[in-house]
């Protein structure tokens, strides 16, 4: 079976599962999984890639909430300063939008 199992199709809830080819979009399916999967998409996303490939879609999207990106670092051994949503931002944030 090449493409992602129909248990774990409540996932990707935005397309068609059955039009996701793991090859090209492997972030895409690594990024749901390690934001909102269970123990079987966990246990699948396992015997599926590898962990470096793991390592790299956790430190390649900025949208995992603090909480899973801080679990995935420490499993995974990435250090926390490669991982883009546990850095600081740069963005300069604003004194006052209205000042009155």
């Amino acid at each position: 079976m090449n493409g992602i199992p129909e248990r774990l199709w409540k996932l990707f809830w935005d397309v068609d599962p059955e039009k996701i080819d793991l090859q090209t979009n492997r972030f895409y399916v690594l990024q749901r999984i390690l934001e909102c999967g269970d123990l079987d998409a966990v246990q699948w996303m396992w015997s599926r890639f590898k962990k470096s490939e793991i390592g790299e879609a956790l430190c390649r999207f900025r949208g995992y909430s603090r909480k899973s990106a801080n679990f995935w670092a420490t499993v995974l051994e990435v250090p926390k300063e490669k991982v883009l949503c546990l850095r600081k931002s740069s963005l300069a944030k604003p004194k006052n939008i209205w000042p009155y």
